[in-house]
């Protein structure tokens, strides 16, 4: 079996990697160390790279088919991997996550609409409602001793009193890292197929499963979510290539699938890019054991993490993410204000982490932190931030 190293520092700069080139128009100094946009600094899966080198080296870059296998290795990998059995007329491609739950609003939905999501959540979510000219309404997660929770009593409320046209789950959550029980899943389908509400749940973190949790895949929870669900997911995050492109849909009911399919492929929403269907077809093929010796490298992560926060840095607290390599960081205890906080991070600890409020006003007090880097990177960063906390 190949070991494959993650403790290799990779210099991104000067390869177009957005968490490089943006850290000064965006943060005001480009000499941070960059622990935000949620992309990997490993190196992918060797396959990977020589099946796109095999490809460019054909000096003909026409137009090209999608392969039966590229179909079936997403098919393959969604039973292997979470016993999610799919067929390829429930299956399309799209590219990008956040472009299909574009496509789902303009499709399931009118201008003027209501649209719920669940804060503090992934900030593009609310990005996208608002620039389709939608209206965000909010079922905030409820934090308990215990943690994040939903809100069931609150959705129930808020659907049935501000009658959203759909709703955008994230699961596994981001920024918080919760893969969502099934009993919690199927009572939300249950209230949104009551009320009419189309569910687009956003699953692109679900192969990143941490300390042997399975993901659940909401349109299995119960024949209520079949009904009503649109699942989005990707290899972009699994194997770190969200610079291919490459992500899916799958539409279980055939009365929501077939003429939101049609819409994409008349569109050509849903036509993919050679590189895009290599790139994944590959990954999900050869690419299995990168990705398990890497999620057992970001739960090493978080232990070694966890510990420095408790011995140094007590005040910031994790909470420990069942996916993802993302964590949500309780900076509470520092008792600062949201631009003190960012402060610290940016201009005194020099580090790029994604302000808490991004995610929602209930991010207040709360940073994220990419912990996709190498250990070396991750503690570097632990102690410039111990030594600002210390200099408060």
């Amino acid at each position: 079996m190949k070991k494959y190293n993650f403790d290799q520092v990779i210099n991104r700069e000067s390869s177009g990697a957005l968490k490089c080139d943006a850290l000064q128009p965006l943060f005001g100094n480009s000499e941070l160390t960059p622990l935000w946009v949620a992309d990997l600094d490993f190196a992918v899966c060797p396959e990977i790279t020589e099946a796109l080198k095999a490809r460019v080296e054909h000096p003909i870059y026409g137009y090209a088919s999608t392969p039966d296998s590229y179909w079936q290795s997403i098919i393959n990998w969604l039973d292997r991997r979470h016993d999610f059995k799919v067929t390829r007329e429930e299956l399309t491609f799209v590219p990008g996550v956040v472009r299909g739950v574009a496509y789902a609003i303009n499709f399931f939905t009118q201008r003027g609409d209501k649209i719920l999501i669940q804060q503090p959540v992934y900030h593009p979510f609310k990005m996208v409602i608002e620039g389709n000219e939608r209206v965000v309404v909010n079922n905030p997660l409820r934090l308990t001793e215990n943690g994040y929770e939903m809100d069931l009593e609150n959705l129930r409320e808020v659907v049935e009193t501000e009658r959203p046209k759909m709703m955008i789950l994230c699961n596994p959550h981001n920024p918080i890292g919760i893969q969502w029980g099934a009993d919690v899943m199927r009572e939300v389908a249950k209230i949104c197929r009551e009320n009419g509400v189309v569910v687009v749940s956003d699953e692109i973190h679900g192969d990143l499963m941490l300390y042997g949790k399975p993901h659940i895949p909401f349109v299995e929870v119960s024949d209520d979510a079949k009904a009503i669900t649109v699942t989005l997911g990707a290899p972009s995050k699994t194997f770190n290539v969200p610079g291919l492109v490459s992500s899916w849909i799958i539409v279980k009911d055939e009365a929501l699938r077939t003429p939101f399919f049609h819409w994409l492929e008349v569109n050509e929403f849903s036509s993919p890019t050679m590189f895009a269907t290599i790139g994944a077809e590959v990954a999900y093929t050869h690419g299995e054991e990168w990705l398990n010796q890497m999620t057992s490298y970001i739960e090493e992560s978080i232990e070694v993490i966890d510990d420095y926060l408790k011995k140094n840095i007590p005040q910031i607290k994790i909470f420990r993410p069942q996916a993802s390599f993302l964590l949500w960081l309780d900076c509470r205890e520092l008792k600062l204000s949201q631009d003190e906080l960012v402060n610290l991070f940016v201009n005194k600890a020099n580090l790029a982490l994604n302000n808490g409020t991004m995610f929602g006003k209930e991010g207040e007090g709360f940073m994220r932190l990419n912990i996709g880097s190498p250990r070396s990177v991750i503690l570097k960063a632990l102690a410039q931030l111990a030594d600002a906390v210390k200099s408060l």
